[in-house]
C-alpha cells in the first residue's frame, strides 16, 4: 500500500470512528427510492450486509472489525431467529433492497462491487434520510451486540470483543442450553 493509499485508508477509517461515536446523530428524511414494491428483491443479502458491516466497523491494527467479531453471522442469527421481531427482520433485508438500487441508480454497480469512498459516499447518502438512518442504526446495533455478546450467542468468538475492550465477562456465563432464547 503506497502513502496515498494509506492516508486515504486512514481518513476513512477516522470519517467512520467518528459516524460511530456520534451514534450517526442528527440525520434526517427518507429513502429517496421508489415505493418498496418497485424496488427487486436482492436474491443474497449476505455478501451486501457484510460489505455494509465491514465499512461501518473496519479491523484495524489490534482492534477487531466486522468479520473478526462474527457480526454477519450474529445478524443472521438474528434474522432467522423464529421469535424474534418479524417487522424488524424485514426493514433490515429491505434495506439491502434499497441500498441496491440505489448503488445500482448512482454506480451502476452492487454495493460490494464499489471502491471504499464510493461506500461512504452511498451510506452517507442512506443516513441522510430517515429510513436510511434507522438502517444504519439498527444495524450498528447489531454489530455492537455482536462485539459484545456472550459467544455463545455467535459473535464475539474466544472473547475477541472483550479482549479488545478488556473486558472480564461475568460468571457464570451461558451455556447452549442455557442460554436466552433457549429456556423455556
Amino acid at each position: 500500500m503506497n502513502n496515498g493509499d494509506l492516508a486515504t485508508r486512514h481518513r476513512l477509517l477516522a470519517t467512520r470512528r467518528a459516524f460511530l461515536i456520534a451514534g450517526a446523530g442528527g440525520l434526517a428524511a427518507l429513502f429517496v427510492l421508489p415505493a418498496a414494491s418497485a424496488i427487486p428483491r436482492v436474491a443474497n443479502p449476505w455478501p451486501v450486509l457484510a460489505a455494509v458491516q465491514e465499512h461501518l466497523f473496519p479491523a484495524e491494527p489490534g482492534a477487531p472489525g466486522a468479520r473478526e467479531i462474527r457480526a454477519l453471522a450474529y445478524l443472521q442469527g438474528v434474522l432467522s431467529d423464529p421469535a424474534g421481531d418479524r417487522e424488524e427482520q424485514d426493514f433490515i433485508l429491505k434495506g439491502v433492497d434499497w441500498l441496491e438500487g440505489l448503488c445500482r441508480q448512482r454506480h451502476r454497480a452492487s454495493f460490494v462491487d464499489l471502491d471504499p469512498l464510493r461506500r461512504e459516499g452511498v451510506l452517507r447518502e442512506v443516513a441522510g434520510t430517515e429510513k436510511g438512518e434507522n438502517w444504519l442504526a439498527t444495524l450498528l446495533l447489531y454489530l455492537c451486540e455482536a462485539l459484545l455478546c456472550d459467544p455463545v450467542y455467535g459473535g464475539n468468538p474466544d472473547g475477541v470483543g472483550w479482549a479488545w475492550l478488556r473486558h472480564q465477562p461475568g460468571y457464570p456465563r451461558p451455556t447452549p442450553d442455557k442460554r436466552h432464547g433457549a429456556l423455556k
